[in-house]
């Protein structure tokens, strides 16, 4: 099987890059449906029944982890605060870290225990503390999952435990997974094999990682395992080689250690053809631009994502080129607030666009700056009159 494999990579080095269908290439042949992605540019590398609808399992908790994170990082939860267990929380069956009715435990280790353990009690008692209830987290949930153009997924629970309406596809995981890697704080926690809470205590609980491959497989961080009985045996798995991070999910596999094995066999394919090459780096200056209103008279232009370019290991190096298309600059602008489009074409043909933001925000200046600016410029020559 491996030289076949062998044989095969060698084969695909020479041809343009495509999405390799399942009948192209044996890889996740056990699988009900399969995708991989390379991360920063989305780019489709393999699929195989890629927008079937699925019962997702445990690999529903990203889409619950993305909303925890982005509620971190906004202000409405911290990684200090202690969050009280409710008896909903507690009472969740499956995978779970034990939490007791009542008991007080820090977001910081709540959300260990749901991307290293799964816990179905904790997911719940976060999204708890960030909706005031179980329903109205999943109600934020199936709004994420709109924003992110998922076509083939319907949230009825945080956790993924088996509900009726509840199904998800590889491509959407994959796109979930995708705004997830962004948080790379997340990967700080799914990377872990094994940790403890409650350590010192006569409670202390042993963590160990679901996701086998954060330790078998080299370059892997995350994300997340998933099984029910309807689901069978699912992963979506990261791996981050030379600067490439790629994404791999399979759902409704047989068992884990065939879900295991596939999964690495789709790395190993991905890391073995392909090459990322960078245009311009995260928050990479594009230069500094003219704005009207704002305390200062320029403002430094900076992409929200790196702008890379996907090649097959056998291309030589494209004609990569970008364009750089702004909006109306006028003050008040939020570093973060999307200021104009970058474009990248590849041999004259557009292949991506990616938003572009400022560097740090820009207050609106008073009549009073406005003024003291003109006769500075006036003075300095930059005016005349």
């Amino acid at each position: 099987m491996k030289k076949l494999l062998g044989l095969l990579l060698s084969i695909l080095l020479i041809l343009p890059i495509t999405t390799v269908r399942a009948e192209e290439l044996k890889l996740a042949e056990s699988a009900k449906s399969a995708i991989i992605i390379e991360a920063s540019t989305g780019k489709v590398l393999f699929e195989k029944n890629a927008d079937e609808k699925l019962v997702p399992a445990s690999m529903t908790k990203m889409m619950s982890m993305l909303l925890i994170i982005e509620n971190i990082e906004n202000g409405v939860l911290k990684w200090d605060q202690k969050i009280t267990v409710s008896e909903n929380a507690s009472g969740m069956g499956g995978s779970q870290i034990l939490l007791e009715t009542g008991e007080k435990m820090t977001v910081k280790d709540l959300f260990k225990g749901v991307a290293i353990a799964s816990g179905n009690d904790a997911v719940v008692a976060l999204g708890e503390a960030i909706a005031g209830s179980e329903a109205g987290f999943v109600d934020m949930m199936n709004k994420r999952a709109k924003e992110l153009n998922l076509k083939n997924t319907n949230f009825k629970t945080p956790h993924g435990l088996d509900a009726a309406n509840h199904y998800s596809s590889a491509r959407d995981m994959s796109l979930i997974a995708k705004e997830l890697v962004k948080h790379e704080k997340v990967l700080e926690f799914t990377s872990v094999y094994e940790d403890y809470l409650r350590e010192n205590t006569d409670k202390k609980i042993w963590l160990v990682n679901t996701n086998k491959l954060v330790r078998f497989y080299d370059g892997v961080d995350g994300l997340k395992t998933g099984y029910t009985k309807d689901a069978g045996y699912c992963l979506t798995a990261t791996a981050k080689k030379d600067g490439m991070r790629i994404i791999a999910v399979v759902m409704g596999e047989p068992d884990s250690k065939t879900r295991n094995k596939e999964v690495s066999e789709m790395l190993d394919y991905s890391f073995a053809q392909y090459k990322v090459e960078d245009l311009l780096k995260n928050k990479q200056s594009l230069g500094k631009y003219a704005i009207t209103k704002a305390k200062q008279k320029y403002i430094e232009v900076v992409p929200k994502e790196s702008a890379t370019v996907l090649k097959k290991k056998s291309e030589k190096t494209g004609n990569a080129t970008y364009e750089v298309k702004l909006n109306n600059l006028n003050a008040p602008i939020k570093k973060g607030d999307v200021v104009g489009k970058l474009n990248i074409k590849e041999n004259g043909k557009h292949i991506r666009t990616i938003d572009l933001t400022i560097k740090e925000d820009v207050k609106k200046a008073n009549v009073g700056e406005l003024y003291l600016r003109y006769l500075k410029d006036i003075l300095t020559g930059d005016i005349t009159i």
